[in-house]
């Protein structure tokens, strides 16, 4: 059971959070009484999940260093940084042998390099409140599926980057998260909606996350599959 009274003045930054898991998460973290701040593409997505959360909503591209200032300045204090938004690639997935550089850099744009960005600028706050960083990653950082690569790689970037972080920052707790599959438009645009369909629903997944942040484990690799 969460213990509400131990979140009710926390406030947590999350990625991507107008849809899928980004979105029920934040629902959780709402439900026990963190103050939110979310952030993603999508402006009226966003926008509605912020009125319905009470949330402090931010649109903008987190691969932009300006939108990161942004949100560094919108939480001054923060407990919980979660770097839940990536960007797929191009779909149909292509092989590596036709994945374009170019779309291979705007991967890591938004999958590696703005996480490192938020991280960088958040820290001192994090620091501050001995707070938590969650990286969702995935199993194509680790197993090899045909037209994952490009994906799979800017994972297997941000899981050795949060190991590093991890061995770096005593003072911070740093999970890098695999949710396994999920329900959400992201995988329906790699599989198809039929398959996704048959995925776990976010809201489940995020129950667990909710869980993880929780209990607050020592700094690691977490499976939620």
């Amino acid at each position: 059971m969460t213990d509400t009274s131990s979140t009710r003045n926390r406030t947590a930054l999350v990625t991507g959070a107008s849809r899928g898991l980004g979105l029920a998460l934040a629902r959780a973290l709402a439900g026990a009484g963190w103050n939110l701040v979310l952030t993603a593409r999508g402006a009226r997505d966003l926008e509605r999940a912020a009125a319905e959360l009470g949330a402090t909503a931010i649109p903008g591209d987190v691969a932009d260093p300006a939108h990161v200032r942004r949100l560094a300045e919108a939480a001054p204090a923060l407990d919980l940084l979660v770097n839940n938004a990536s960007d797929l690639g191009p779909t149909p997935l292509p092989r590596l042998a036709d994945l374009p550089p170019e779309a291979f850099g705007a991967l890591l744009a938004t999958n590696v390099t703005a996480p490192l960005a938020l991280v960088q600028a958040t820290l001192p706050a994090l620091r501050s409140a001995r707070g938590a960083i969650v990286n969702v990653t995935s199993d194509a950082a680790t197993g090899a599926y045909e037209g994952w690569g490009g994906y799979g790689a800017s994972k297997a970037a941000l899981e050795q980057l949060s190991n590093v972080l991890a061995a770096e920052e005593p003072d911070v707790r740093v999970w890098w998260v695999d949710p396994g599959e999920m329900n959400t438009r992201m995988l329906a645009d790699a599989v198809g909606a039929e398959e996704a369909a048959g995925a776990a629903d976010p809201a489940k997944v995020a129950a667990a996350l909710h869980d993880l942040v929780s209990a607050r484990p020592a700094s690691g690799r977490v499976s939620l599959q």
